[in-house]
């Protein structure tokens, strides 16, 4: 919760800024002790924080799908078992439904993707104080002020992390549409259509417009929605540590948001997967 060293602005702000590490012409290598030394350290800077949680989490999926994998049965199916081939089926269905060509990466990637989203998403119902505050204490012991040490613990409220994934995509997009079509398909795709020959610079305009949103929309779609949710958590934090009125109003609004923010967490992991799947359909597509 905000404390009484900081103002409300200031405890919002050191929520909203991430673990960065990056280079300063008087400091070096260092990590940042406030956002404007985050932002003077320029674009090759490194949010420490989504890339660990981000990384980790992906490991953390990989390694209990092959757990259950290990120990799987014809018999009768075990809990963590029958959730899995639930998550699988449920992924299958999606691709069998919107993807018409043949390709065994898409199934496997489209699953990659729903659960690590869906993981990255779900540290937002983690309390917003608690990983951050443990770890200002930790990095305390080692002589660090807990006000200028930053923990961002949902990756996917960082654009990188969510243009990172989107751009990866992407060029599987293109990696696809120049293999199938072919690069005179894929030039052509863009210069002929919707208008003909004759209709070049609108067309080129058009496909490369729609074609571009593409990585926009899958990144920006996932981080405004969830940086949104990360907002409205830490403003409802703000409510606690002055009367018992406005504590007992905040774990309300807390639950009430944490049970609601459950569909949006889903729901965007969802929308994540099949735009991928959709994206990846039309690369394969030769009769547009």
């Amino acid at each position: 919760m905000a404390t009484a060293e900081l103002t409300a602005s200031d405890y919002i702000q050191h929520h909203l800024t991430n673990l960065t590490l990056g280079w300063l012409p008087d400091q070096g290598l260092v990590f940042a002790h406030d956002a404007e030394e985050a932002a003077a350290m320029g674009f090759w800077a490194l949010h420490v924080d989504s890339l660990l949680w981000s990384i980790g989490l992906g490991v953390l999926f990989l390694i209990g799908f092959r757990k259950v994998a290990e120990n799987v049965t014809a018999g009768v199916p075990g809990k963590a078992q029958n959730f899995i081939e639930w998550v699988i089926d449920f992924v299958n269905e999606n691709v069998r439904g919107s993807f018409s060509a043949k390709n065994d990466m898409v199934a496997p990637l489209a699953l990659t993707i729903f659960a690590w989203v869906f993981l990255m998403n779900l540290m937002d119902l983690v309390p917003v104080d608690l990983i951050p505050w443990a770890f200002g204490q930790f990095m305390g012991l080692f002589g660090a002020d807990p006000h200028h040490v930053y923990m961002r613990v949902v990756p996917t409220t960082d654009p990188n992390i969510t243009f990172g994934m989107a751009l990866a995509v992407f060029f599987l997009v293109l990696y696809y549409s120049i293999k199938v079509k072919g690069v005179g398909g894929f030039v052509g795709e863009l210069t002929l259509h919707p208008f003909g020959k004759f209709g070049l610079p609108a067309n080129l305009i058009l496909e490369g417009i729609s074609l571009l949103s593409k990585p926009l929309s899958l990144s920006l779609r996932l981080f405004g929605n969830m940086y949104a949710g990360e907002m409205i958590f830490i403003l409802v934090a703000l409510m606690y540590g002055h009367n018992l009125v406005l504590d007992l109003g905040g774990g309300a609004l807390q639950l009430a948001w944490a049970i609601f923010h459950i569909l949006i967490i889903t729901l965007q992991a969802f929308i994540f997967m099949v735009l991928t799947i959709v994206y990846l359909d039309m690369a394969h597509q030769t009769d547009h």
